[in-house]
């Protein structure tokens, strides 16, 4: 049966509804229990003389004459129903006729247990609370059309428990984090998402215009440069999580908006941040599912500290066999990272490139959470030079099955080297090179009132719910996922 003819069909029973003086979407409902505490009523006992009010959304009918069986389902799971006849009425009972599957339900009566032991409400009154112009998905156990998920979330939702298990867990996981850090001591703090200067991060901007103040706008590639601002100015622990918007391509790792964690702490360096990133996500894991070890694929995930510690250098060394600190300027790093067979654009810079050896060679191989250290000042222009060497940063990465889910640095807070180091990659981004920070002239002028030792940590929250999940997709952890028009290729 086509889509247009259910539609007609459907419709004709809302107007039958109507005929008879029904509402068919009445104004309120007030249920007296969900699902879950109804049949929670129900433990240990046969039946509750005490009549209960459900309300839920029809996902199985079963006719037997003048009885039907009818389940229910609301946010907190399913609950069998049971129309008789003999109970509602003749005119009630006939009212079943132009119900269908999708349509929302409101019931009120006793409870009991059927021979099955299934807990059931015994129907005395129902009310349509909602006519379904449309059928829902036919499979109830799971859509499997990859472009309806995703474009018709709510489909998806209505047929998969595990897709509603996700995101609820996504919710927990981030409630988690907020706990985690305001029990340390950490501010949770806004800051704007339209900014004059789209700094913090290596990355296409979004542009906008604002009509008022005749400016053109960014939305915020980062978090960073605010929150430093307030670190400044005074508040010692600062965090926020907000969505960040970044003008880049779309697949299973990347999508334009996604959430992101930024914190801040003076008087910290990235040793104190790894120390933090290990306690607050092993008990995030635990907080939220019950358990620190996640199935992952074929691999098990065990977030329990402590995690592997090992520089980049080492790590590129291992994977590809090449150690950047042979290869001093572009030109030869270039001819080395050709050689290990990654593609190479004559744009990139000497960072880039053992970013994309960093990629395509290592960060494949990292399934266990494990933290790579001490980066190339060309990839690092926020962080704080190593005393020991000032061609490398004190910054990590938290790669967690084989992918990126963390950033974090000591800051820079020398702003004569700050500004140097923007002035550097503006001349990149002269070049051709759009991927690299922009100067952003109100932090430099903060920066220089002062800033103290400061340890910053980015992850993205959505990456982190892949990881605590299992999910291979960014798009299995984001509601409503950024496609492409349909049809286009």
């Amino acid at each position: 049966m086509g889509e247009e003819e259910i539609i007609s069909m459907r419709t004709a029973k809302l107007e039958r509804l109507r005929s008879r003086g029904l509402d068919p979407y009445p104004p309120r409902f007030r249920p007296s229990h969900t699902a879950r505490q109804a049949v929670a009523v129900l433990e240990g006992l046969d039946q509750s003389p005490d009549p209960v009010t459900i309300a839920g959304r029809v996902t199985a009918m079963r006719h037997m004459g003048k009885a039907t069986f009818v389940d229910l389902r609301d946010g907190s799971g399913r609950i069998q129903t049971y129309l008789k006849e003999d109970i509602l009425g003749s005119q009630a009972y006939e009212m079943l006729r132009d119900l269908d599957m999708g349509d929302f339900l409101g019931v009120s009566g006793p409870l009991f247990r059927t021979k099955t032991d299934e807990p059931t409400v015994q129907v005395e009154q129902l009310t349509i609370l909602a006519k379904a112009l449309r059928a829902p998905p036919e499979k109830w156990h799971g859509l499997q059309d990859v472009e309806v998920r995703y474009r018709q979330r709510y489909l998806d939702l209505m047929a998969s428990p595990d897709v509603r298990e996700t995101f609820l867990a996504r919710s927990r996981i981030i409630t988690a984090v907020r706990r985690f850090l305001d029990g340390r001591g950490f501010l949770e703090v806004e800051t704007p998402v339209l900014q004059p200067a789209a700094g913090g991060a290596a990355a296409r901007p979004f542009r906008t215009y604002h009509n008022a103040l005749d400016r053109q706008l960014y939305l915020r590639i980062a978090l960073e440069l605010y929150l430093k601002r307030l670190v400044i100015g005074g508040y010692d622990r600062v965090y926020e999580i907000g969505r960040i918007f970044r003008n880049e391509g779309v697949s299973a790792k990347w999508n334009p908006e996604f959430t992101m964690l930024e914190s801040y702490q003076a008087y910290a360096d990235y040793n104190d941040v790894m120390d933090m990133v290990e306690e607050m996500v092993s008990t995030v894991a635990r907080e939220a599912l019950g358990t620190a070890a996640v199935d992952s694929g074929e691999s098990k995930i065990d977030f329990a500290p402590p995690w592997p510690r090992i520089t980049l250098r080492d790590a590129i060394k291992h994977h590809a066999g090449i150690d950047f600190e042979d290869y001093p300027d572009v030109e030869s790093m270039q001819k080395a990272v050709a050689s290990s067979g990654v593609p190479v654009d004559e744009k990139w810079g000497r960072g880039k490139l053992i970013d994309e050896l960093l990629s395509a060679k290592v960060e494949p191989n990292l399934i266990q959470p494990t933290f790579l250290l001490d980066y190339p000042v060309e990839l690092s222009p926020l962080a704080k030079a190593k005393p020991d060497n000032p061609r490398l940063v004190e910054r990590f990465e938290l790669f967690i099955a084989g992918r990126e889910v963390g950033n974090a640095y000591s800051e820079l807070n020398d702003p004569l080297e700050q500004r140097e180091r923007m002035l550097k990659q503006a001349r990149l981004r002269a070049a051709g090179d759009e991927e690299v920070e922009l100067a952003d002239e109100e932090f430099l002028v903060a920066l220089e009132h002062g800033m103290p030792p400061c340890g910053g940590l980015g992850i993205g929250i959505d990456r982190l719910v892949m990881a605590l999940t299992g999910q291979p997709s960014i798009r299995e952890v984001i509601l409503f996922p950024h496609l492409r028009d349909r049809g286009s290729s």
